[in-house]
Parts: C-alpha cells; structure tokens; sequence
C-alpha cells in the first residue's frame, strides 16, 4: 500500500524535528517540511501531499492565510491546525476551521518534553491524520453495511430534548444547522462537541450570533428550557439532572469515556434517565464510536435517533457505528437534518408518533 504523504509546515525547527521523527515512525507515513506557508504553498505541487499540518502563529506567513490561499487551489485537500491552548489560539482556530480547514490539534505545553510531546501526537494527531485520509476505508476487504433501524412499535408522546453529539469537523457543522432550527422550537437542545477548554465557549459565543435560538456554554444549575441551546464546557463532562419539577445542566469530572471530556455517551445516558422515551438523539461527523452506547439506551428507551450520512460528514466515524448498529432511524445529509429535527418534534407534539423506518 503507498504510503501517506504529510506535509509538515511550521517556523520552529523543534516542532518540525518532533512531527517529522512522530510520523516518520508509522510505517505507512512519509513526510516533507516547510518552514513557512509560501514555501509551503510552493512545495505542495512538488510533493503532492494526502495531508498538511498547519501551524497557526508564522512569522513569514501565519497560518490563517497559508490556509486561505491553500483553499483558493486546493479545495480538497485535508489540513489539520496546530493550534495553542489560548483564548487566542482558540479563536484562532476557529477562524480556520470558517475557512476550510478540516481539523485542528492543539500544541503539547513543553515540546521541550520529548516523550510528552511524542506521546500527545500519537494519541491525537495520527488518528486525526489516519481519518481524514481515510486509511481504513482503504485497508478494508469490504466496509460493513448499514443495518436498517430495528422495527419497533411507535410510541405515543411528545419528544421533549434533543441531544447531539458531534466531534471531528462538528464547528462546521454546526454553523450549518444549527441555525436553520426555528426560534420558537418548543423543546431544548443539548450538545457535546469534543473540543478542549475556552474552545466550546468561544464557539457557544459565535453560534449565538448566528442562531434564532438561544446558544450557551452548559454551566452547572443552568436550567434546561424549550428554545435554547447548551454546549458541554470543554475538558468536563454534561448531564442533565432533574431538580424538582425543573431540568438542570449537571458537570462532573469523571474518568474520560471513550476517550472523551466530555463524552457524547455520559450525556446521552443522562438523557434517558431524565426524558426516557422523550429524547431525540442525533449524531453528527466525528471520529471514534462516542454516542454508540448513549444511541443504544436512547432506542431502548423508546425515543429515535437519527445520524449525519457519510458522504456529508467529515468524517464518518460516530455515524458510522451507529448506522451499522441499526440504531438510526433516518441516514440523512447535513442540509436536511434541521427540517427531519422539526418534524420530529412537531409530529409527537401533534399526537402523531414518528414512523419507525424498517
């Protein structure tokens, strides 16, 4: 099988040295450097990478515009971030993903720690790397079917929260449905987006001012209410907890789950054990199977789950497994997950339960 080709821009010598020998060390890698996005830009043509890593504070050209003229000839191609855990590389960030990039990576704190940092890109930036290239769909003898959703009787009741969970290429996502929801939608949304610290509330902040609902970062004792929007704050976990006849956002720091702080699957069982049958999950691109269990209890429960379909997604790995499970009712592209969200809600709303796909 060829190899991946990487290319690696960024100004410091120590951070490419680290990258370079990281990478290098995956026998299905092979990777180029640039100190700086003109070279870069240049060099691109001549190495013909299936990815590139960018840095986002350069000297010669930051890595915001690197990516902007990148897009201009190369629209497809991946591009990961490697971004500072700021408040200003955090808005950076998301600038970039705005502009095309596809995901980001947040730089170790000491790239003095060898081992550290060693350790931080082979937890986080390989899998990101293997994904967007789509190593397994190439490794793979034949990709496993989707499984049509089980056939269940149709329960009566309104749907009363919608959970979603969303990771790899989410911000994006995001942007794009999340405001065609009405304002007037009568139930509450609540989120995990896999994003670290200050990340999830600068993202809450700029989807406020692009939605007709209401958009917070989840803090806890925030109650839960028809018409709005919580994000799970970065690096806890978010559940929703009754307290008396009112519904609260919980947070905890709990052990990560699937690998996540927080988890798509902490939030979702949450949800079951608050709304039960009442709940409308939904599972957006991302990679890894976070949301697999928390879909399983959400059917078992009674309520419906629909899923982003893979050609919309980013990655089609948290959709992936859930459609495979047969846990979706409805596969669906991103453009039409909003409208399938509406009717949902106002068919239960109507005394009209939702046919279950067979």
């Amino acid at each position: 099988m060829a190899k991946l080709r990487i290319l690696i821009v960024d100004d410091a010598v120590v951070v490419r040295k680290i990258l370079t020998e990281s990478l290098t060390s995956e026998p299905d890698m092979e990777v180029s450097s640039a100190a700086n996005g003109r070279i870069a830009l240049a060099k691109i043509p001549q190495v013909n990478p299936d990815l590139v890593t960018l840095d986002m504070e350069m000297s010669e050209m930051d890595g915001l515009t690197t990516l902007k003229e990148l897009r201009k000839l190369y629209p497809k191609l991946p591009v990961i971030m490697f971004s500072t855990l700021t408040e200003r590389g955090a808005a950076a960030t998301l600038d970039a993903l705005a502009a095309g990039a596809n995901d980001y990576v947040t730089k170790p704190a000491n790239v003095g720690s060898v081992a550290i940092a060693f350790a931080r890109i082979k937890s986080e930036l390989i899998p990101r790397i293997k994904a967007l290239c789509h190593v397994q769909e190439k490794v793979a003898v034949a990709p496993r079917p989707v499984k049509p959703a089980a056939p269940v009787a149709a329960r009566p009741g309104t749907i009363d929260i919608v959970t979603i969970g969303v990771s790899t290429g989410g911000p994006n996502a995001l942007w794009e449905m999340l405001p065609l929801l009405p304002r007037n939608l009568p139930v509450p949304i609540v989120i995990v987006q896999h994003m670290p610290p200050m990340f999830t509330k600068l993202l809450a902040d700029r989807l406020a001012g692009q939605c007709q609902m209401g958009v917070k970062e989840g803090v806890a004792g925030m109650p839960v209410l028809p018409g709005n929007i919580y994000i799970a704050a970065g690096g806890s976990h978010m559940v929703v907890q009754r307290l008396g006849n009112s519904v609260v956002i919980g947070t905890n720091m709990e052990p990560p789950q699937n690998s996540c702080r927080p988890a798509v699957d902490v939030l979702f069982r949450s949800v079951v054990s608050v709304y039960g049958q009442r709940a409308l999950g939904v599972i957006l691109t991302g990679m890894g199977n976070d949301g697999l269990r928390g879909c399983e209890q959400i059917r078992e429960a009674g309520g419906e789950v629909l899923v982003q379909d893979e050609a919309s997604s980013v990655v089609w790995g948290m959709p992936g497994f859930v459609a495979r499970a047969g846990l979706a009712r409805k596969v669906l592209p991103l453009g039409e997950i909003a409208g399938e969200i509406v009717r949902c809600v106002n068919q239960r709303r109507q005394g009209m339960p939702v046919a279950i796909a067979c």
